[in-house]
């Protein structure tokens, strides 16, 4: 049994582990791709609702 939750409570002790800046770090900050996506969407949703809102 211990042999079994040894490899995912493990896994988790790695949470805090900062792969590179910006993920925490103070004074550091990057983007990745899907943020830029995220940006997209919310814009697109954004545009909708006010196209929507000024329907008549």
């Amino acid at each position: 049994m211990k042999k079994i939750l040894a490899a995912p409570l493990l896994a988790c002790l790695s949470l805090a582990a900062h792969a590179h800046g910006g993920h925490g770090l103070p004074g550091e900050a990057h983007w990745h791709a899907t943020d830029s996506l995220g940006w997209i969407v919310v814009a697109a949703l954004a545009a909708g609702a006010v196209w929507f809102s000024r329907r008549k």
